[in-house]
């Protein structure tokens, strides 16, 4: 039977691959449930064009469509690499059990994958964030809304 150490083992060893292969980035993330890997990912941001495929964004996906559900309760993520924002973010919308990650943000900022520019900006106030950002229809906007509130065939999540 695997533990948490094999399953690391296992996303460390899908960054080291995803580097030699040259198809991205040295990240790797695997997604466990009931002691087993329902899904792998690897970093395919410069192979796919994809700013968004981070391992970890890749193997949530999988699992989900793997378990045919939009969340990951009673399963566990791990990771090479400590998540950026965007892939934080993901993790906590999948809602698994656990995360467990290898390298930290530091380590990542150290080879040039810093993303402490983006923990800033979100903290910011949006009139003083480097995106230019500007709210508009927001009244139009809020029609979909309050659609969703009043429907009966929302999935509530």
């Amino acid at each position: 039977m695997m533990n948490e150490e094999d399953f690391m083992k296992k996303a460390i060893q899908l960054s080291i691959e995803n580097v030699e292969s040259g198809n991205g980035g040295p990240f790797g993330a695997v997604i466990v449930k009931d002691g087993k890997i329902i899904a792998r990912g690897v970093n395919h941001v410069t192979s796919t064009n994809d700013p968004t495929a981070h391992a970890e964004v890749v193997a949530i996906r999988e699992a989900c469509k793997t378990l045919n559900t939009f969340q990951l309760s009673g399963c566990e993520i791990y990771t090479s690499c400590e998540p950026c924002p965007m892939c934080l973010g993901a993790i906590y919308w999948a809602r698994p059990d656990k995360l467990f990650y290898a390298n930290s943000k530091e380590d990542a900022a150290a080879i040039q994958f810093d993303d402490q520019f983006i923990y800033e900006e979100i903290a910011k106030p949006i009139s003083e964030r480097k995106l230019f950002t500007k709210q508009l229809l927001r009244t139009e906007a809020n029609v979909a809304f309050k659609k969703w509130q009043e429907s009966e065939h929302k999935t509530e999540y």
